[in-house]
């Protein structure tokens, strides 16, 4: 880790205001596997994004930064994919509410055709081919 003394200089954003104007400039930036990283690649491993050399000509200083990846987990992808469903010809009702919802008849898959998050909110799930 970095002691204090050479980091004495660094500013914290204050709440609710707007951060000093940096006068750092960015001379390059390197992904990983570019030579000027192995240093800080050997350290960090997969978590390395890529490696930023700055520079604050007002302090006279260069400053080396890092961009890590801190937190990595599944998601489910934006958009709500469709799903085709078995609606019995007899539930007129639940035929009508789901149609209200977005669903389409699709003849050739003979099902309603909903958004996932539509079969979900008419408990139509089990229902799903």
């Amino acid at each position: 880790m970095h002691s204090s003394s050479k980091l004495s200089n660094h500013r914290p954003r204050q709440q609710g205001g707007s951060a000093p104007k940096s006068t750092n400039r960015v001379l390059k930036t390197l992904s990983p596997e570019q030579p000027g990283t192995m240093r800080l690649l050997r350290r960090y491993g997969d978590a390395l994004v890529c490696v930023r050399y700055r520079e604050d000509p007002q302090r006279a200083q260069r400053y080396t930064t890092v961009e890590l990846i801190v937190d990595r987990r599944p998601f489910r992808p934006r958009g709500d994919p469709q799903v085709a469903v078995q609606i019995d010809y007899a539930e007129a009702r639940l035929r009508q509410r789901a149609q209200e919802l977005g669903a389409e008849w699709n003849p050739t898959k003979r099902a309603w055709v909903m958004p996932f998050s539509v079969a979900e909110r008419l408990k139509l799930l089990d229902r799903i081919v």
